[in-house]
């Protein structure tokens, strides 16, 4: 008992002096902090997955404080969000979790460390940051526009639209920050399991990409948000149209991904060349009004069925 102990706080203290390191390289090195970052979850996730989850929680919220100490109350929301993933991920693997659980869970627990942020930053030091972001992207617009007046006697693009642009930007901010997360979600886990697999942690895998199959349950969201946009219209700037467009979006991203999951089986089934795949996953970006109706008939019919017997023919 003593030396497991022993063992786990030395474990721990090795792990939290990593931690410490990969977040200060992602916050203060440009041009490796990239890398830094997306491996900066690791240490926490590796002592998560084979210790208890009280003993997990204590060495993050350590590893949020020794940044502190170095990079001061700048740096630790940044330490906070990596700390928290890696928690989260390596109490999945532990308790032997399927990956969408573990890429759910993850999703979930960065969105809610992001909003818990974003509200204290506003609430507590009266900075909002992202309506800051808007503001330094509207000016550098209208210094291009401007620019470009200069140049042609021309303007590019008149102020009321540009106004109606950044307006529908702002109203579809949630849609936009879920998204990123788990794109962000997704990418860290991509990365780092492979590595904790190497280490020792047993880890679940993802199914093929060709044979994802989202619930059906988003098909009859997505009639239901385009029954509203086409019977009930409502206005600019309501909250029932600020609801309807980022479920929208998110729908529509959805359904793109069941598109692309679609094409990938087709062309699995044809036995095409790897570099179809690809080339039809960078095409789906500019088709993905097509790519998504292909996406909307695969969810509500078998056509996959009807394929496969099609190719055994």
């Amino acid at each position: 008992m003593p030396n497991n102990q022993t063992q786990r706080l030395t474990h721990g203290a090795m792990m939290i002096a990593i931690f410490a390191i990969l977040i200060a390289i992602a916050y203060y090195v440009p041009i490796i902090s990239l890398v830094a970052t997306l491996f900066a979850p690791l240490p926490i996730a590796w002592y998560s997955a084979k210790y208890d989850r009280a003993s997990s929680i204590i060495l993050g919220v350590l590893g949020c404080i020794v940044t502190f100490f170095f990079g001061g109350i700048v740096i630790l929301p940044f330490s906070m969000i990596f700390a928290v993933c890696g928690v989260v991920m390596g109490d999945a693997l532990r308790t032997g979790k399927s990956k969408a659980y573990l890429f759910m869970a993850t999703g979930i627990s960065l969105l809610i460390t992001f909003a818990i942020q974003y509200i204290i930053s506003v609430k507590l030091f009266n900075m909002d940051f992202i309506k800051e972001s808007f503001q330094l992207m509207r000016d550098s617009y209208m210094q291009s526009f401007q620019f470009a007046e200069n140049l042609t006697g021309e303007t590019p693009i008149t102020e009321e639209v540009l106004n109606l642009m950044f307006q529908q930007m702002e109203i579809a901010i949630p849609a936009t920050v879920t998204l990123a997360v788990f794109f962000m979600a997704f990418l860290l886990i991509s990365i780092n399991l492979p590595i904790l697999k190497r280490l020792g942690i047993a880890v679940p895998k993802f199914s093929a990409f060709k044979d994802l199959r989202l619930p059906r349950t988003i098909l009859w969201i997505y009639l239901i948000v385009l029954s509203i946009q086409l019977f009930v219209r409502p206005e600019l700037g309501t909250s029932l149209y600020i609801i309807i467009l980022n479920f929208s979006m998110v729908l529509w991203v959805l359904l793109t991904i069941q598109g692309i999951s679609f094409l990938h089986f087709v062309l699995d089934a044809y036995k095409a060349p790897k570099f179809l795949k690809g080339l039809a996953t960078v095409l789906s970006i500019p088709l993905y009004n097509f790519v998504m109706l292909i996406g909307i008939l695969d969810l509500g019919f078998d056509i996959r069925s009807y394929v496969s017997g099609k190719i055994r023919k």
